[in-house]
């Protein structure tokens, strides 16, 4: 079938549309991501090589779904097709040009936290007040200049910036901005906002790089415009300038990141920089009930600050929108639970079709504890990431200096780890050294000898002795092989073995688990550099939505609304809808700040497929003090013949909601009784041997040197890896990866 034939009429303009700049306001639901897909495989179809085709996303996740599908139709040339976040595209642009501006075409990424450390650190170094220069007060500020495009130079002479500095009794930010970016440029190292900023300067200061990219980019397409800062607007608007094929995909509805930077004037101002702009609004919503749709429209028209469009569907008109009036927060948990509990039994639903989203990660800790005395399992999107446990840390931190000796936040981690005798005096002797005569610390640490004296230095120059063998190993081989020589001749494997205890024993399968990963990559047909170098780039550039790992079981999702954006679940609780709360104190200043809650508001109510639950509470602890609530000024503003109220303003509720019957059925609703954890006092024999388990089999009876005695219930192959279920006496049911777990097998 011709894939135009699967479009609605607006999405087939905005589809066939293929030169000049255009802007497509795509509303909730509306289908964005298949016109996208379907506009460039069109570009493709009429001749455009994929080379000369640049597409930008906000996540790693949007950009393989978006190739994913493009394969589908146009087949292995949708792989030509410079396609990726902003950061990872930028940063092979950076990759091949760094040298232009001064880097080494290694050079490493720092995440937030090897900002806030070196912060830190230079704050210390300052004998500044580190209660008034909190790193991540500082980092921001920093962070807001660079998205802005201001420099080191223009911050510190900027009288505007300095007085706002001195307001606040933080003047010495601009000196902290300094050292910071000479600190990183010495460690040959970028953060992710220099990725843009770095591009801009490029581009500004080497029109032959700009040329050669714009001659490259014959069409530049941006997705999710309504998050771009003035950074980014300024890349593709720069990239475009030559071919003017530009075109932009967004709505100005769920604009809700000015707090990174986003500047919600680039989408509604588009047309001012392309007089000649063609239009197409996707107002159809695909995803949600007509009840859904229409209380959300009518809430966003509150809004001054909008493109106008009207939203519909097709689809049900569904069930009202529940709106529920709890006691306290506790009751606001407990009822939710419960209600999640009666609709999966009611309905045969599971539990990955509910999602609890709310304005701030603290809300969380009342769902949490309702979820567990229900016994409903469930995950929680924005915990620790994997690639921010200590452990994955410390070894990528060996590996981020295999790489680039020059990185000082990786060096500083490591150095001492495992233990080397190299005590926290003379690691600050490194660095006052290295300051005092004006050279790397690692040229310090290669010569430590020399700068500190032959009975502190020769345990340095060991260290610096490890690191060159691995840069060697790392010359030669791919990611992996370098990787697992690296694990285990650092030391950090045999530091975590020892440890016997079951965090040690997690932290030992997390480096295993990291190994795999890195296998992974190299085993990967579509990854054609297979370097060490290429895979810390490749980890350093996830983004938050793409560390939503998928995991086994049923899981209701609890997340913040900020986290939701793009995701869709079949039920959606929004909960906490106070004053103060949603919309946020901090967001009542201003009506801009304002109207982006209001377009928060409305991201979290699209997330609904066919029902959708406001809940808020009358009290809610704050600090340890109990404090009243009133209801957000937002339920206000949905029309109300969507609506159902229950212990609302507005008296009765229909009945027959789930809350009626829930709170009806509540003392006959018997949760299942959670299991109870049992912690194992298992000691192996002497004489303990692992097995072989390459022909483990369901029904085999095993030992386990931790858990005890346990019998095989299931055994699940995905990919290369191998996971045995076991149903161990004293510990119950556990998941183990086999390429780690010691089993003995017995007759």
């Amino acid at each position: 079938m011709d894939y135009l034939d699967l479009l609605n009429e607006s999405q087939r303009k905005a589809v066939l549309h293929t030169k000049g700049p255009a802007m497509i306001i795509a509303g909730a639901g509306s289908g964005k991501t298949r016109v996208l897909t379907y506009r460039i495989a069109q570009l493709i179809a009429q001749g455009v090589d994929p080379f000369n085709i640049l597409a930008l996303t906000f996540t790693n996740k949007a950009a393989k779904e978006m190739r994913h599908r493009i394969e589908k139709v146009i087949g292995n040339e949708a792989k030509n097709i410079w396609m990726g976040t902003f950061h990872s595209v930028f940063s092979r642009i950076l990759r091949a040009e760094a040298e232009k501006i001064g880097y080494p075409k290694s050079f490493t990424i720092y995440d937030t936290d090897d900002s806030k450390t070196l912060i830190r650190n230079i704050v210390k170094e300052m004998n500044l007040d580190d209660k008034l220069y909190k790193p991540n007060v500082v980092l921001s500020r920093i962070s807001s200049a660079k998205n802005k495009l201001i420099s080191v130079k223009q911050y510190i002479n900027d009288p505007v910036i300095q007085a706002d500095d001195e307001a606040a009794m933080r003047p010495k930010i601009g000196k902290i901005y300094e050292t910071y970016q000479n600190r990183c440029f010495k460690a040959g190292a970028m953060d992710f906002d220099d990725l843009l900023f770095q591009t801009n300067v490029l581009f500004k200061d080497h029109p032959d790089a700009l040329n050669k990219y714009q001659n490259i980019f014959h069409y530049v397409m941006v997705d999710e415009y309504q998050d771009t800062n003035y950074s980014q607007y300024l890349i593709t608007r720069k990239l475009a300038a030559k071919n003017q094929n530009i075109v932009v995909v967004g709505d100005d509805a769920q604009s809700i990141y000015a707090f990174r930077g986003a500047d919600i004037q680039n989408i509604l101002n588009f047309e001012r920089d392309y007089p000649e702009l063609e239009v197409f609004k996707l107002e159809q919503n695909y995803r949600s009930t007509q009840n859904i749709v229409h209380a959300a429209n009518s809430v966003i028209k509150h809004n001054q600050a909008q493109l106008r469009k009207e939203v519909f569907t097709d689809n049900e008109q569904g069930p009202l929108i529940e709106v529920v009036k709890a006691n306290s927060d506790n009751e606001e948990g407990k009822l939710v639970a419960t209600t999640i509990f009666e609709e999966k039994m009611s309905n045969h639903l599971s539990y990955d079709d509910f999602a609890i989203l709310y304005r701030t990660n603290a809300q969380s800790r009342a769902m949490e504890e309702a979820l567990r005395r229900m016994n409903i399992k469930y995950k929680i999107i924005g915990g620790l990431s994997f690639y921010q446990r200590k452990e994955i840390k410390d070894l990528i931190a060996y590996l981020r200096l295999t790489v680039n000796p020059n990185d000082e936040q990786a060096l500083r981690r490591v150095i001492n780890y495992p233990k080397r005798g190299i005590g926290e005096t003379t690691e600050a002797k490194l660095f006052v050294t290295a300051d005092e005569t004006n050279h790397t610390v690692w040229e310090v640490v290669q010569n430590a000898g020399s700068f500190l004296g032959n009975r502190v230095g020769a345990a340095i120059e060991n260290f610096s002795i490890k690191i060159k063998d691995f840069a060697r190993m790392a010359a030669q081989q791919d990611a992996f092989e370098v990787a697992k020589h690296v694990a285990k001749h650092s030391g950090i494997v045999d530091e975590l073995y020892a440890d016997k205890t079951v965090e040690g024993l997690a932290r030992y399968e997390n480096i295993q688990e990291l190994l795999n990963g890195i296998k992974e990559y190299v085993d990967d047909p579509e990854k054609e550099d297979k370097s060490l170098s290429a895979f810390l780039q490749d980890i350093a550039l996830i983004t938050d939505a793409d560390t939503k790992a998928d995991e086994d079981g049923e899981f209701v999702t609890l997340m913040t609304i900020h986290s939701a954006k793009g995701l869709e679940f079949k039920n959606v609780f929004i909960v906490g809808m106070e004053e103060n709360l949603f919309p946020s104190q901090m967001m009542l200043n201003s009506r801009a700040d304002l109207e982006e809650e209001r377009r928060l508001f409305y991201v979290a109510i699209t997330r609904a497929e066919k029902k959708l639950y406001l809940t808020y509470a009358t009290s809610r602890y704050q600090w340890g003090n109990l404090r009243a609530c009133e209801k957000s000024r937002f339920l206000d503003e949905i029309d109300p013949k969507y609506l159902n109220f229950k212990y609302g303003d507005n008296g009765a509720s229909g009945g027959g909601n789930i809350f009626d019957r829930v709170l009806q059925r509540k003392s006959n609703l018997v949760a299942p009784a959670p299991r109870k954890q049992v912690a194992s006092n298992y000691t192996p024999p002497a004489d303990f041997k692992p097995s072989d388990t390459s022909n483990l089999a369901a029904g085999m009876k095993v030992e386990h040197p931790k858990f005890g005695f346990g019998v095989v219930s299931k055994m699940d192959t995905q990919g290369n890896s191998t996971k045995a279920i076991i149903n161990f006496d004293e510990v119950g049911e556990k998941t183990l990866l086999l390429s780690f777990a010691k089993l003995k097998i017995h007759s």
